[in-house]
């Protein structure tokens, strides 16, 4: 069965160096889905400051609104948790178990290790990775059920040490107002028993102000609509948040070498999940295009979500042609996507050069979906151009770093000049004292002469209090 090949549009950027192709450069050029979350802050904002105030009851009111479920309670009864895993598909439940036992090696291989230093004889700094009491994992429940996503949050925090973990996913109309029954399963499965039928923006809210059933939570973390991205950035700074993920994508690095069957495969293999997914092939082999073309319009009428699959690939997937490796890893670089395959001879040291994307999948059998279920790795990723910046879920965000610090008296009398230097240069007089009070200087008494911030060389207008 084959139809007409969906009409991907083509950039050919052959003739351009790699040191020109920068993100500057192709901002405009590469194809991406509109995410718009200042827009939806504003619509988001007002449901937040509703639960701070009125709680629980807020939170039933839009969850009536939003997902026409009227519920007495967020928190879904134990009993309801443990029929959804003992009524779990037998092979469902394998394959859980054993994506839950790859991702508890691979993140408890994250943890760092404590480590003691000395800057100087006699001070010790030592340094602490300390887990958050408790972490809230949003889970979404929109066109799908997403069981893996379960595992993928609550994993790493188990792993971080985090004692406290609940888990909101949205309520099912149709399944007695509880969530999926596959998510409360595999909440089971990780011994999850504190879950609550809410989703969207109020239930972040729930989670980061807290309400009588759900006590607040230190770190939010999980996927969601534009709206779950808004709330987390209405919520920063009241919660830790992993980042503001958005529409998926996935970018591919080919060359002549790459099967167009496993290109197209993992082009709609991605915009399966969502119409707004980018999708990007870059490739030194324009004929590949082509080939991958004729790939597309054999198996896109086989696949499930054939409107939504096509409905991303003619909105914003992109064929893009470069003159060599090099400038291809530049391109994908400028376009930092959420999934880099690379599909190439030498696949491997192509990966070592790449310096933007959320997880990369080396060779022609490293597809994106074996990382979204079963690689071990973490399938929560920086999506919109934010792998520049910030990296996959996986224990740090459940972790502090606490520095211990013990100073003997004769090291912190060898460092008081300095302290004396740097006090007096901020105009900070307490610091010093605090110093030499407990190691007077030998002609200054312990005090620090006043001079105007001119005569240190100091912009007039204080500058204490900025730490």
């Amino acid at each position: 069965m084959t139809s007409e090949p969906v009409l991907i549009s083509r950039t050919d950027l052959r003739g351009r160096a790699a040191a020109g192709l920068t993100r500057a450069v192709l901002g405009t050029v590469l194809p991406r889905a509109a995410f718009d979350v200042s827009a939806a802050v504003e619509l988001v904002r007002p449901i937040c400051a509703d639960v701070r105030h009125r709680g629980g009851a807020a939170v039933r009111e839009y969850t009536q609104r939003f997902d026409g479920v009227d519920l007495a309670a967020t928190r879904v009864p134990r009993e309801a948790i443990d029929h959804a895993l003992q009524a779990l598909d037998p092979d469902v439940k394998a394959a859980l178990n054993e994506a839950i036992r790859r991702a508890r090696v691979v993140h408890e291989a994250q943890l760092p290790a404590r480590s003691d230093t000395s800057p100087a004889p006699g001070l010790a700094v030592s340094t602490r990775h300390v887990p958050v009491t408790r972490a809230g994992v949003v889970v979404p429940g929109g066109l799908v059920a997403y069981p893996s996503s379960v595992v993928m949050n609550v994993v790493p925090a188990q792993a971080a040490g985090v004692e406290s973990i609940t888990v909101a996913s949205p309520p099912q109309a149709d399944n007695d107002g509880l969530p999926h029954p596959v998510i409360l399963a595999a909440c089971g499965l990780l011994g999850i028993t504190e879950v609550h039928a809410a989703g969207g923006a109020q239930a972040l809210a729930m989670l980061a102000y807290g309400t009588q059933e759900c006590a607040a939570v230190d770190v939010i973390t999980g996927p969601g609509n534009i709206y779950v991205a808004a709330a987390k950035r209405v919520l920063q700074g009241i919660v830790g948040i992993d980042g503001e993920n958005g529409p998926t994508e996935i970018a591919i690095i080919a060359d002549h070498t790459a099967d167009p069957k496993f290109v197209a495969a993992d082009l709609i293999g991605q915009a399966e999940h969502d119409e707004n997914a980018g999708c990007l092939l870059i490739t030194t082999a324009p004929a590949l295009a082509d080939q991958v073309d004729e790939e597309l319009a054999r198996q896109i009428p086989l696949t499930r979500h054939k409107e939504r699959v096509e409905t991303a690939l003619r909105g914003q997937a992109g064929y893009v042609f470069a003159d060599d490796i090099d400038a291809a890893v530049a391109i994908c670089d400028a376009w930092a996507p959420e999934h880099l395959e690379i599909q190439a001879e030498d696949a491997a040291k192509i990966a070592l050069k790449v310096r933007n994307a959320g997880a990369i999948f080396v060779g022609s059998y490293t597809p994106v979906s074996l990382g979204d279920y079963l690689a071990g790795s973490n399938h929560v990723l920086p999506t919109g151009g934010t792998a520049r910046h910030t990296s996959g879920l996986s224990v740090h965000p459940y972790l502090r770093v606490v520095n211990v610090i013990e100073c003997d008296r004769g090291s912190l009398s060898a460092v008081a000049p300095h302290v004396d230097a740097l006090g007096g240069a901020e105009d900070l007089a307490a610091h010093v004292a605090a110093v030499r009070i407990r190691v007077p200087s030998g002609g200054a008494g312990g005090t620090l002469r006043s001079s105007s911030p001119g005569e240190r060389g100091v912009p007039s207008g204080s500058q204490a209090g900025q730490r």
